[in-house]
């Protein structure tokens, strides 16, 4: 499957986003999906996941109750709508997709997406 992540930009502290990831060549149904995100100097870290069906979703605390994943399996994209954005939150962001588990580490991944970078100004 090739992932393609998009919807990244320069917004201000306080406003929204959503990102979406495209897949391609296979069925995005297959996948457990999982959005994770590299700050500049530090290493790349878990945000949010979603399962197959997307019943289940997980997050990280620092985002907890401010971002949402979902997905849409028929249009082949998931989605990470982030809102009361944080200059902290700048970062580029990465979706991942996971045949076995629900993504929540780097390990758990078997496809990576580029990348789209945040950019939250104070």
């Amino acid at each position: 499957v090739q992932l393609q992540a998009f919807g990244g930009g320069l917004v201000q502290a306080g406003g929204s986003l959503r990102l979406s990831c495209a897949a391609s060549g296979r069925t995005v149904s297959t996948y457990a999906m999982g959005w994770f995100r590299q700050a500049p100097g530090k290493e790349r870290e878990f945000v949010a996941a979603i399962s197959w069906g997307g019943r289940t979703t997980y997050y990280a605390d620092s985002v907890k109750g401010r971002f949402t994943v979902s997905r849409d399996n028929v249009e082949n994209t998931v989605y990470l709508q982030m809102n009361s954005l944080k200059p902290e939150d700048t970062a580029v962001y990465y979706c991942a997709a996971s045949l076995y588990r629900v993504p929540s580490t780097l390990n758990d991944s078997n496809y990576w997406g580029q990348g789209t970078k945040v950019t939250v100004s104070s």
